[in-house]
């Protein structure tokens, strides 16, 4: 599908930049309004839609140009506020309605925002309907007869269903009550919901990054930033910190000494457990990016595994075609579709904090067994268009590496979606070979791009 607005993660950019602009933004709820008005599964009953956003200021005028579209386009209005991305596709779910609409940038800067779209099974939307909301965003807006415009609600009670539910998929029998745990909120939409969760499980809770202003989110805190929550950590004697980031959605823990655990090793940990007690369906899926020790691990376990392209949309597409259950990226974003529909920070961290609880481990101990090869990633800038991968330069460097590492190790070229870079990764098991391979390749291609 060639799209002209929607990225992988839906219409994302700078505040005040086309297309993030109120006037595109009323356009564009207009635009889905009408899809959803003409969708099948509405039966001539008016459909309607929950708004949900993070904490940035700019989601304010954003929520209210969306709440114009579709009301113009004779779509009812649920209004969460500010509340996590997967929280928003779990009620969209649970009141039955025809979409979610969260307004985020996720762990981008303040200045940044966007707006995605979740299907009314609670998954991102279908190819199918971005297209027809693409195609309707050519039309002008027509507003709706009087008779026939949509009407607005605020729904009071969503952070508290929310927090219910994050609950429901931890297992009964247990509990947090020997754990102190840090939760680092990122200053985002988790501000008043991860602590309520993890303290009502009956740990210790101790809360950063929880106060946020409109202009702070992500900045110095979160799954991004962790350093302030390893810090608070030791500082506290706590058992194990968890970093969400500005929406919600993605995870970094730390253990008690401060140490970082990134998303291949929270989605190991998840995936040994459910192997353990034989309630882990089908395989793993991972991406490009997954560490090495990662499919390794796998491969002693017995367990399949498979790589998708980069961006947490690729994962769930492979999880469906396999009807498998678990998969994740290392930047943190976990999916477990037997507990949600789509990515979330906080009941991943509940299914990590299950593992640890059932088999009485810290997280150092759980993932012990898995240690993560070295990994190097050296982003180098290019020409706009140009094309390295084949040049014969750049395939012998990368063969070259390849010898270097002697089977024990893996290179990968990957040129960046959004910015003209071209990504050189190499891991191995020794970190001196892993650094030399990959200045190595990306000395070549910077010759290339300054010839």
């Amino acid at each position: 599908m060639s799209r002209k607005y929607f990225g992988t993660d839906g219409v994302r950019g700078r505040v005040g930049d086309y297309p993030i602009t109120p006037q595109f933004v009323m356009h564009l709820g207009y635009a889905a309004g009408k899809v959803l008005a003409n969708a099948e599964h509405t039966r001539g009953e008016r459909s309607a839609v929950l708004i949900g956003k993070d904490t940035r200021i700019s989601g304010y005028m954003l929520e209210s140009a969306l709440q114009a579209g579709l009301i113009a386009a004779g779509i009812d209005v649920y209004l969460a506020g500010p509340i996590p991305t997967p929280a928003v596709a779990y009620l969209t779910r649970a009141l039955r309605l025809q979409a979610g609409i969260v307004i985020s940038a996720s762990h981008n800067p303040f200045e940044d925002n966007g707006i995605k779209f979740f299907s009314a099974q609670g998954t991102k939307l279908p190819d199918d309907l971005e297209q027809a909301i693409e195609s309707a965003l050519d039309m002008d807006m027509q507003t709706n007869p009087s008779a026939s415009l949509g009407k607005a609600k605020r729904l009071n009670d969503a952070a508290g269903r929310y927090i219910e539910f994050c609950k429901s998929t931890f297992p009964a029998e247990l509990n947090l009550r020997t754990l102190k745990i840090v939760v680092d909120c990122a200053h985002g939409a988790t501000y008043h919901i991860a602590r309520p969760v993890f303290h009502e499980l009956g740990a210790d809770v101790i809360e950063i990054g929880a106060k946020p202003d409109g202009q702070n989110i992500n900045a110095g805190y979160g799954a991004t930033s962790p350093q302030n929550l390893q810090q608070a950590v030791v500082e506290h004697g706590a058992d194990l910190g968890i970093a969400l980031d500005g929406d919600g959605d993605r995870l970094i823990m730390v253990d008690a000494q401060g140490v970082l655990y990134d998303g291949d090793q929270l989605l190991y940990i998840i995936t040994k457990h459910r192997h353990a007690t034989g309630k882990l369906h089908g395989g793993v899926v991972g991406t490009l990016m997954t560490n090495l020790a990662f499919e390794h691990a796998m491969q002693r376990l017995n367990i399949p595994f498979m790589r998708a392209k980069v961006g947490d949309r690729y994962v769930m597409e492979v999880l469906q075609q396999q009807g498998w259950q678990l998969g994740g990226e290392n930047s943190g974003h976990i999916l477990c579709l037997d507990k949600h529909s789509t990515g979330d920070g906080i009941i991943s961290a509940l299914q990590v904090l299950h593992a640890l609880c059932a088999t009485g481990q810290s997280l150092a101990e759980a993932a012990a067994d898995m240690p993560m090869y070295p990994q190097v990633l050296i982003n180098v800038r290019i020409q706009k268009g140009m094309d390295c991968l084949q040049h014969e330069a750049v395939v012998t460097a990368v063969t070259h590496a390849e010898q270097q590492l002697a089977g024990k190790g893996r290179v990968l070229l990957r040129p960046s979606g959004t910015e003209p870079l071209l990504r050189v990764m190499v891991e191995g098991e020794h970190a001196a070979t892993v650094q030399h391979c990959a200045q190595q390749i990306a000395n070549v291609i910077r010759g290339l791009v300054s010839a």
